[in-house]
């Protein structure tokens, strides 16, 4: 398992999520709480990059249908950004693909987005001034 946490980056004003190569039930936890915290910063719509994660078990699939639940409960949407084919057949196979919105690069998600394009460092967040789709 990855031991990198879960740091989260404001890009085009989205708190973007940084998913390491494996979730699992030890650190589906960890992801729980980095959601929940980067969706309190305001922003309407939630990115789980999910580039690296070459692995995820139904632990994982719980934390971000929770997430996504949540965020739609607020107005809200969670997109994944997912780019492993192995990944990918898991959100298939249970149902998931069809329930949140996953794209595969973070430029595709950011672009479905509809948020303002002012930045902001919160914390010990950065922030990116990449526009979507730039």
């Amino acid at each position: 398992m990855d031991d990198e946490g879960f740091p989260v980056e404001l890009v085009g004003g989205v708190p973007v999520v940084a998913v390491p190569g494996e979730i699992d039930l030890v650190n589906a936890p960890e992801l729980h709480l980095a959601l929940h915290e980067a969706a309190a910063l305001g922003s309407e719509t939630l990115v789980a990059d999910m580039t690296r994660t070459r692995f995820c078990d139904s632990a994982g699939l719980h934390t971000l249908v929770a997430a996504h639940q949540r965020a739609q409960a607020e107005g809200g949407e969670l997109l994944l950004v997912i780019t492993s084919a192995a990944v990918l057949r898991v959100l298939a196979l249970t149902g998931v693909d069809r329930v949140i919105a996953n794209f595969t690069s973070l430029d595709d998600a950011l672009a479905h987005t509809h948020q303002p394009t002012s930045q902001t460092a919160v914390g010990s967040l950065t922030s990116r001034e990449d526009p979507p789709g730039g």
